[in-house]
């Protein structure tokens, strides 16, 4: 059982943790903007259920092999980086589309969740990340690590969703505004495609630290 005031302090953190600008809401932003805030959301979810993956893995002591492994680590991000520029490729080769409804958008919801866990199960720098910062809140005296790291990844996940959730409503929103014209939603795309190369770049050049 992790005491509540052990609890609060990890919450406090990861709350400051979702709100520093980071590939992850970076990501959720360009989405919500590109389709809208129920899109937004939706990749917030893929996103978490990638947290979840991670901290299985610093759980079962997976994630040590990316820690310790250049191979594996850098077979990782190039995997991640080669779906951003995936990604970039689609948004620059996307022009004006007829209108959908906020609520529906053009990217089936499907498809922008698995979106969301693949732009964050292949960044390897979360799962050490997890790694470093997750066992500091664990204590064996209070039983099993393992259910303690699981707990607090699911508190991690549980804060993300409510700010990541909170920046798609607010970029969705704006971004259906914007939507209104073609050429909007043309520059939009251009925007969104240089912003996914540019996270492609930073995950290449991301060492293991």
């Amino acid at each position: 059982m992790i005491p509540a005031e052990v609890l609060g302090v990890f919450i406090l953190a990861s709350v400051l943790l979702a709100l520093s600008p980071g590939p992850d809401n970076i990501f959720v932003l360009t989405q919500s903007a590109l389709s809208g805030p129920r899109a937004g959301l939706v990749v917030t979810l893929g996103l978490c259920s990638g947290l979840i993956v991670h901290t299985t893995a610093v759980a079962m002591g997976v994630a040590v092999i990316f820690q310790s492994s250049a191979i594996a680590f850098s077979a990782l991000k190039i995997a991640g980086a080669g779906y951003l520029a995936y990604l970039a490729w689609q948004a620059f080769r996307a022009g004006a589309s007829t209108l959908k409804p906020a609520d529906s958008p053009a990217i089936p919801l499907r498809r922008l969740y698995l979106r969301g866990i693949v732009m964050n199960v292949t960044n390897p720098k979360v799962s050490i990340f997890f790694l470093a910062f997750l066992p500091q809140f664990a204590d064996p005296q209070r039983g099993s690590l393992v259910l303690q790291i699981l707990a607090l990844g699911a508190a991690f996940a549980a804060s993300t969703i409510l700010i990541f959730g909170t920046l798609a409503v607010f970029a969705g929103s704006i971004g259906q505004w914007l939507m209104q014209s073609a050429r909007s939603q043309r520059v939009m795309n251009r925007i969104a495609g240089t912003v996914f190369l540019l996270l492609a770049a930073k995950l290449l050049i991301t060492e293991r630290g």
